[in-house]
């Protein structure tokens, strides 16, 4: 089925997000992995993209594991910095998208005050023609009723939505309801998708 919308994740599909790193750098290897294995931080940052309150979540945290105060506040005050950087190459993509006249969503798990800190520092995150994030639909991936939400709102069957996304279990998840995917291993394997796809010239594509 012809391409009617192509729908972005945007972490580690157009900004990087390793807060592993983030910790390695400035905490140091071994406390970071000291820290990341006392504290189920990915199952905390989830509860962020379900809806919870992101200051209100770390908040709790902080009360819970004392012990790990300073580099839980480290994770709300610098948050933005885990965010980072841009992988612009992508983002040249969903700008050359919108000027070729497709239709182009963003379908994130991603906390609502999160967002908002992440607004200002990416203008981009405002230019597509629609926003799915799932702080404000309370619904996170792979669950199905995200991708539901979506056909639902867009109106676009599903094998019309073209989906790029780094993790196998969301892809599976857009699959399995017949949505076209890709698998995100880098921008340069996704810029040949759009061309293979007739939705970029290979000049547009760079």
């Amino acid at each position: 089925m012809t391409v009617q919308a192509i729908v972005f994740d945007i972490g580690n599909v157009l900004i990087e997000w390793q807060p592993e790193r983030f910790f390695d750098r400035v905490i140091g290897a071994e406390r970071s992995a000291e820290f990341f294995e006392a504290i189920q931080l990915h199952e905390m940052n989830d509860r962020v993209d379900a809806g919870e309150v992101f200051h209100d979540v770390l908040t709790e945290m902080i009360a819970q594991n004392p012990e790990w105060t300073d580099e839980l506040t480290l994770w709300r005050d610098r948050w933005i910095e885990m965010a980072s950087p841009v992988i612009d190459h992508s983002v040249r993509l969903l700008r050359a998208l919108r000027r070729a006249g497709h239709p182009v969503f963003a379908l994130s798990n991603f906390g609502n005050e999160t967002f908002a800190i992440a607004e200002p520092e990416y203008p981009f995150l405002e230019e597509f023609d629609k926003r799915y994030i799932s702080g404000a639909l309370q619904v996170i991936k792979p669950a199905a009723a995200i991708y539901e939400h979506v056909e639902n709102d867009c109106g676009i069957a599903p094998g019309g939505l073209l989906f790029v996304d780094d993790r196998d279990d969301n892809i599976a998840a857009a699959r399995a309801r017949g949505w076209q995917t890709h698998l995100f291993e880098g921008p340069t394997g996704w810029a040949e998708r759009l061309v293979q796809e007739g939705l970029l010239t290979p000049e547009a594509a760079k």
